[in-house]
């Protein structure tokens, strides 16, 4: 299935960010669809969206070197 050269530590270390990342959207749309009053605060929630994606592009970009 893998090739022999894959590194488990990287595997491992995906598998845990894929599963935060899964965790923390979960929590996130959970709250929006339970209290939607909370989406008046829009701006918020774009504010941290952005946030997330830097810290996507800082991961690449270190991955990347």
């Amino acid at each position: 299935m893998l090739s022999t050269s894959t590194n488990k530590v990287t595997i491992i270390r995906n598998y845990i960010i894929l599963s935060l990342v899964v965790m923390v959207l979960g929590v996130g749309l959970t709250d929006i669809f339970k209290n939607p009053g909370r989406i008046g605060q829009k701006d918020r929630i774009n504010n941290y969206i952005r946030y997330v994606n830097a810290g996507f592009v800082a991961q690449t970009q270190k991955l990347g070197r």
